[in-house]
């Protein structure tokens, strides 16, 4: 209801200006907010992996404890189970190890592999081997000797080098800090201390079940404890500048180190195990006890096995989810340092509540009296001692639960099993304490880590193994030290987020109003999201937005003359309309700063967008350069790469006698450099290639903010990925559109997530895809892909699907596409069937193709690119095969759907439906493409028929047969599970599964009449699609005014009204009424008059002329401000095509660089004679039209709502509510009074009225500011305002292109881009040499088809039961059925083969829904998080670009 209220309100305010206050609001054009579902989503998600981490590492330290505990050679259990729980506690310490081993593998295998320094490995090799020492000395060694709550506490001592490391580096960010490692290393050392008095007390005691020589193990074990400790030493060494330069080889080789030492650590951890149990041990190894286990045994050992490994790497998994979704501190620091006390708590939770189930209490004195051998007597007092005295005389009992009571009895150890007082136990628990605290104390960092958004794992910790036996500790050691690293200037950059520039580079051909209208709203909506560019974002990027339009002019011929003139064409006018209409949404006024360009190409129109991002529209004449998408991509990457790259990496160097605007200098190393034109050009300077980005759009793409943000954040993540695309769904009406939405949901679920997991995505869609410069930059890729087809493959491979062309040459290089199911983008789908079967006409031949020749180079390819191995290849071809058989298949399904519907032999099943490929077949090849796709259509229709027909009786045979487990019926229900599975882990998406059942009856139109007819149309290399005579219809129709066409009865007749006869017309009334009026000439119509009103306002010059108002000064009381005395200077520099007055507009720069204390008069005088007269820019027959659209921005309604509007801005961030108010009535008073009974609400204002108007608005916001009796800043405010007024009278700019530019086009054209011409005998050569191909790719079809379909066809008619394999058959009941299921080997070898595919397509989904979900919630709790800079608080410099890379600072004195 509020939202009503509020566009009531402004749609009231435009009504009081004009009649005609109604526009168009596209949809998303509202403010982004973040929604609370999103919130809530993130919130839980944190809640649940922090609660998934403290349980998981609970159950693996527990379960550890529990064997140790079992393995105890004091336990109760007999020696052959202790050797069976101490194997398992050996394999416990080599999982992690194997797993290691197996993932360093794959990489080295299928990845890349590097071989390691020999020194460097030699190093590893040693600190790894006395690793494995320490683990397997003190878990199998000492542990085991010990009871449950000291091996709990005792490898809390593990963080001893840690500490010692960080107070010898100092690596602290403040000094006071050191503290915290002292406090660690003290306690540590209390807490071995306690340990010992502890067990001296329990010798000197006499508590029961305790070793002998226990001080020795006591010692082992803080021995072995240092020699785990040296498992984290790179922690302390990357925080610190010390070794550098060998872990910098360490991380480049760091797979093949692993590879080696996480074999060497199972050997040692094995040396130990047999070294020490066989020779040392007091009981040796006997071979044969393994087999002697019993059954119980073996499950509770298994059990705690798998259950500790699965804990452990789920724990290790959890916390690294909970750092990527900055979650840190309470998902993962918290649970993962709560894991030992929740584990004791759960321990004694768990004593105090079975105890009672073991021993049931005594009913005896408080006080018992033993005699011992020597006839001594010795009082016991302690209630806990009878309780452990009676646990041995229940351990053969089968009811006695097996763990609590070595549990127990391990507990009865310690002090708490003193026979004289309990207050000795008080030790063990303070060196708990100590333990703990000291390792809260040495990785207090952890507590204040700042992860970004999007962050590696290998970023968020030092090492990729984990220690099972101390999983809290590990995962807390190895976090790397972050917060401190932010210290060292040196690294500071692997910290920070460099900034980037991303320029929108849409490319349209012949979209309608509605297309634009959604581009359109999508970069506007960028551009409120990004917000000004002067201000701090938390995404750390700038734009800009281009826009290629294919096709822009048209040739209006003149009938009395025979001239042609060229204008632009009604696209271009629809999309002059979008631009202003979308503009008057987002900012209810008109475009401030306009600007129309003549350039070799055609021309340009130039926008700065409401928060001061530019947008650009290149209108592109095709007789001047080549039309097409492929082509405007290389004319975008040429000049956003090439041009602007080399132009802001050499700066024009120029002289200080010319005088140019101040606001384009930069002064460096004693020299003066012209800056480029815009602000992104500037910061291009001291960003890379690597962080310059190409997002590639259509001309109808509709896309959020975020979706842009989080292909960013891949780019950003992973140096070598190329490129990235997003989820692309496809909008519309209609059953084709249908069948699409649900085609494009199985092809991202499905195959982009596996292509992504397993290997490389091979398609990224130019819609909506992400291009890393530096990638496009690379040898063999931009350069090859301005190559002109010649040859018939490359006219299907190059042109036809120039997308995935792309790609392929970026994946030969080396180069990533990956794929982000959380980027959505919406385009327009073919509606039509004509239209939908071109498009695929295009898409299939060209994915072939292309799939084709990365196989055919994929040997090449592996060595090259890391992301692509021989199993992906492998997976490819069985891909490729597969869709060469779709055909054959489809046919043989078809067969099927005969056999189950018409109950006929399988056979004749297989004959009929053979018949209507074959006959459409031949009708491809001798009718025409029209008459093709309308028998399709019949076709497509008939087929849709039997396809749910025999949906329905495969339904009806499973009841029938009283169970689904029959070939097809296991086929089609284990693929509709699948399905709806999938569809439900897409929450957003899950509807789309409604639109299924259309996808599957469609089928045999999709998969076999449509693969015919792209093949047999191979030659056909038309675009297909947006295929329109609406530019030559226009031509045709220009000047006339009406056009009807009368159908009466039997007459037709054709009314069409001209300018001309309406002008006559006019004439003549205007005679008839004021007989005194001499008539006009018929070639000069009454519509002139106003034409030639605005034809007087020069719109080559700014609104006021400086030289006309020099001789009017003696008439003004005083003159303008300061700044509009530089507005005129226009110096001619490398890449600029503005004047500087617009270089600033263009910042919208309200930057000052006057002190705020100037006490001279505000009257003062410019001697305007220094000025040279600005050039006056000759211009074409399509500016004129174009730029009379433009200055409707200066009629009376629309200057006055402009004006109120951007008062607001100017002064939207200065606290000043009450004096921006009073300005908005003030100047709206003034500019009615100027105004009122002297033009109409439509009329356009002439020169000499804006330049009058604009003095009485400067006059007043003067008195206003003045009254107001500001303190401080009244002079800067003042120009502000007086900027803001400036803005809003001037008229569009007529520039000229540089001459550098001039001369980079020409050649550009010249040397890629001109228009291709071909000889008829080259096209006829063309042709022919295409059809050679079509009839070769559809032979091989042919040849692959029928043979599968003849081999199914003779093993049908041979019958079944000589060759086909026998499957037992159940019913619900599962009672066996007499007679077996009989299937054709062919036919169960084809299903099995795709079960495989789906299930691997399936994991893969699964794999890549988890990282989604972990990116989507950390991108949600960042989301658009800027912050708004006041002006006025700034400092005299600005830094242009990353403040990272580069220290170059603009000051006062340089300006």
């Amino acid at each position: 209801m509020e939202e009503l209220k509020q566009r009531r309100q402004k749609r009231e305010g435009r009504h009081r200006d004009t009649w005609d206050p109604f526009q168009l609001n596209p949809i998303g054009a509202e403010k982004e907010q973040k929604r609370i579902c999103f919130r809530i989503l993130q919130n839980l998600v944190a809640f649940i992996v922090g609660l998934l981490v403290l349980v998981s590492g609970v159950v693996s330290k527990g379960s550890l404890l529990v064997l140790t505990t079992l393995s105890s050679p004091v336990s109760l259990r007999n020696k052959v189970d202790q050797q069976f729980y101490t194997l398992l506690l050996m394999c416990v310490l080599v999982m992690p190890n194997f797993l290691m081993f197996l993932k360093s593998m794959w990489k080295c295998v299928f990845k890349s592999y590097v071989a390691p320094n020999p020194r460097t490995l030699g190093i590893m090799c040693g600190i790894e081997s006395l690793v494995a020492v320490g683990t397997a000395v003190l878990v199998l060694i000492v542990m085991p000797k010990l009871d449950i709550l000291t091996n709990l506490c005792i490898p809390g001592g593990i963080c001893i080098l840690s500490s010692l490391l960080q107070i010898a580096f100092r690596l602290q960010t403040r000094n006071w800090m050191i503290i915290y490692p002292i406090c660690s290393l003290i306690l540590v050392l209390s807490g071995y201390t306690l340990l010992g008095i502890d067990y001296y007390v329990r010798e000197s005691t006499h508590i029961p079940g305790q070793i002998d020589y226990c001080y020795v193990y006591v010692g082992i074990a803080i021995f072995a404890s240092v020699l785990v400790s040296l498992n984290w030493w790179e922690n302390p060494f990357q925080a610190s500048t010390n070794i550098q330069e060998m872990l910098k080889d360490l991380d480049s080789f760091r797979d093949s180190v692993y590879m080696f030492t996480s074999l060497l650590r199972i050997a040692v951890t094995l040396a130990v195990y047999f070294l020490y149990f066989c020779l040392i041990a007091e009981n040796p190894i006997k071979w044969d006890a393994y087999t002697k286990a019993s059954r119980a045994t073996v499950e509770i050992g298994l059990g705690l096995f798998f259950l500790q490994a699965f804990c452990s790497a789920a724990c290790h998994w959890f916390g690294v989810v909970a750092c990527k979704i900055h979650a840190v501190r309470f998902s993962f620091a918290l649970p993962v340092t709560s894991i030992g006390p929740v584990t004791l708590l759960l321990g004694i939770t768990l004593f105090l509540t079975q105890a009672g189930h073991l021993v049931p209490p005594l009913e005896t004195a408080s006080q018992i009296i033993i005699t011992g051998s020597d006839n001594s007597t010795q009082v016991i007092s302690t209630p806990f001692w009878p309780f452990c005295f009676k646990l041995e005389d229940i351990k053969d009992v089968n009811t006695t639960p097996v763990v609590m009571l070595e549990i127990a009895y391990s507990i009865c150890k310690t002090s708490l099993n003193n026979p004289y007082e309990m207050w000795p136990f008080s030790l063990l628990a303070l060196e708990g304490v100590c333990m703990w605290l000291g390792l809260i104390a040495c990785t207090y960092y952890v507590w204040k880590i700042k992860v970004q958004r999007i962050e590696r794992t290998s970023q968020l910790f030092v090492r990729r193994l984990y220690e099972s036996a101390f999983i809290d500790l590990s995962m807390l050691l190895n976090t790397k030290m972050k917060v401190i690293r932010t210290a060292n200037k040196e690294s500071s950059s692997d910290i920070e987020v460099e900034n980037c520039v991303i320029y929108l580079c849409a490319t349209m051909w012949h979209e309608t109003y509605d297309e634009m209208l959604k581009i359109l709203t999508s970069m506007f909506r960028l551009d409120r999201y990004r917000g000004d560019p002067k201000e701090e974002h938390n995404d750390v990027f700038d734009f800009e937005c281009h826009i290629y339009v294919d096709d822009a002019f048209m040739m209006e011929k003149d009938k009395e003359t025979g001239t042609e003139t060229k204008l632009v064409n009604t696209y271009v006018s629809d999309l002059v309309n979008v631009v202003m209409e979308v503009y008057r949404v987002f900012t209810n006024k008109e475009p401030d700063e306009v600007s129309i360009i003549e350039t070799p190409y055609g021309g340009r129109l130039v926008f700065v967008m409401p928060e001061g991002n530019m947008l650009y529209v290149h209108l592109k004449d095709k007789a001047l350069i080549r039309n097409k998408k492929r082509w405007s991509q290389i004319m975008y990457l040429y000049y956003l790469l090439g041009w602007k790259g080399y132009n802001v990496k050499n700066p024009q160097k120029i002289t200080r006698q010319n005088n140019p605007c101040r606001a384009s200098l930069i002064s460096l190393d004693s020299e003066t450099y012209l800056l480029p034109s815009h602000d992104n050009d500037s910061k291009r300077k001291h960003i890379s290639d690597d962080n310059t980005y190409i997002m590639a759009l259509d001309g109808d793409t509709d896309f959020q903010p975020g979706a842009l943000i989080l292909l960013v954040d891949r780019l950003r993540m992973y140096d070598n990925v190329g490129a990235a695309c997003g989820r692309i769904h496809p909008t519309g009406m209609g059953p084709m559109v249908w069948y699409q939405k649900f085609e494009y949901a199985v092809g991202h679920w499905l195959q982009k997530t596996a292509e992504h997991v397993f290997g490389s995505v091979l398609c990224s869609p130019g819609c909506f895809s992400l291009f890393r410069g530096s990638a496009l930059m690379d040898d063999n890729v931009l350069k090859r892909y301005t190559t002109k087809a010649t040859r018939a493959s490359e006219y299907v491979q190059y042109d036809q699907g120039e997308d995935r062309w792309l790609c392929t040459l970026l994946l030969q290089q080396g180069w990533r596409v990956e794929y982000n199911a959380a980027s959505d983008a919406y385009t327009n789908s073919p509606q039509e069937f004509k239209e939908f079967y071109n498009q695929r006409r295009r898409w299939g031949p060209s994915t072939l193709a292309n799939t084709l020749d990365l196989l055919h180079s994929g040997a090449e390819t592996v060595k090259r690119n890391t992301s692509i191995s021989m199993p992906y290849i492998f997976y490819q071809i069985f891909t490729v095969a597969s869709s060469i058989l779709g055909p054959a298949s489809v046919t043989l399904m078809i067969a099927g759907a005969f056999q189950f519907v018409f109950k006929i032999s399988g056979t004749l099943s297989i004959i009929i439906a053979v018949i209507p490929p074959v006959i459409y077949m031949i009708i491809c090849f001798t009718a025409k493409p029209n008459f093709q796709i309308t028998i399709a259509a019949i076709l497509s229709v008939i087929y849709a028929f039997l396809m749910t027909a025999s949906l329905f009786s495969i339904i009806g045979d499973m009841v029938i047969q009283q169970t689904f487990i029959t070939p097809t019926g296991l086929f089609l229900v284990s693929g509709a599970v699948m399905y709806m599975v999938t569809a439900l882990l897409h929450p957003q998406e899950s509807t789309l599964i409604i639109y299924g059942l259309m996808y599957f009856i469609c089928i045999p139109s999709g998969y076999l009449l449509l693969t015919i007819y792209s093949l047999v149309n191979m030659h056909i290399v038309s675009w297909g699609t947006r295929e329109t005579n609406k530019g030559k219809e226009q031509k045709k129709q220009v000047g006339v005014v009406c056009n009807r066409d009368c159908k009466m009865c039997c007459w037709d007749v054709k009314i069409q009204v001209t300018q001309e006869t309406e002008n006559l017309l006019l004439q003549q009334m205007q005679q008839a009424v004021n007989q005194n009026t001499p008539a006009t000439k018929p070639d000069e119509p009454l519509a002139q008059s106003a034409h030639e009103e605005l034809s007087r306002l020069d719109t080559n010059k700014p609104i006021l002329d400086l030289n006309q108002m020099s001789h009017k000064k003696d008439q003004s009381k005083e003159k303008l401000n300061k700044d509009n005395k530089e507005k005129d200077t226009d110096s001619e520099r490398s890449g600029s095509s503005k004047s500087c007055e617009k270089k600033v507009d263009h910042f919208n720069d309200d930057t000052d660089y006057d002190d705020d204390d100037d006490d001279e008069d505000d009257d003062f005088d410019y001697d305007y004679s220094n000025l040279e007269p600005k050039e006056v820019v000759p211009e074409s027959d399509w500016v004129e039209p174009v730029k009379r659209e433009f200055l409707k921005k200066l009629t009376y309604a629309n200057l006055k709502r402009n004006l109120q509007e951007q008062i607001r801005y100017t002064l939207r961030n200065k606290n000043q509510e009450d004096l921006c108010e009073e300005l908005v009535l003030i100047l709206t008073d003034t500019l009615n009074d100027e105004l009122r009974d002297k033009v109409g609400p439509e009329d356009v204002l002439t020169e000499t009225q804006l330049e009058e108007l604009q003095y009485a608005l400067n006059e007043a916001a003067r008195r206003i500011v003045k009254s107001n009796r500001i303190e401080n800043g009244a002079l800067r405010l003042e120009r502000r305002v007086k900027r803001g007024i400036e803005r809003t009278l001037v008229a569009p700019q007529v520039e000229k292109l540089s001459e550098d530019e001039t001369d980079f086009w020409n050649k550009l054209l010249e040397r890629y881009l001109k228009p291709i011409e071909d000889d008829k005998a080259h096209l006829e050569e063309v042709t022919r040499e295409l059809k050679s191909l079509r009839n070769k790719a559809v032979f091989l079809y042919f040849i692959i088809n029928v043979l599968w379909v003849v081999a199914t066809f003779f093993l049908q008619a041979i019958g079944g039961d000589v060759l086909s394999i026998e499957i037992p058959k159940y019913y619900p009941n599962k009672t066996l059925a007499p007679d077996p299921m009989r299937v054709e080997p062919l036919s169960l070898m084809f299903l099995l083969s795709f079960a495989i595919l789906l299930i691997v397509q399936f994991l893969a989904m699964l794999y890549h829904r988890v990282y989604t979900l972990i990116h989507v919630v950390s991108y949600r709790g960042t989301e658009k998080s800027y912050k708004e800079k006041d002006e006025e608080d700034e400092d005299d410099g600005f830094v242009l670009g990353n403040d990272i890379q580069s220290s170059l600072v603009i000051t006062s004195d340089d300006l």
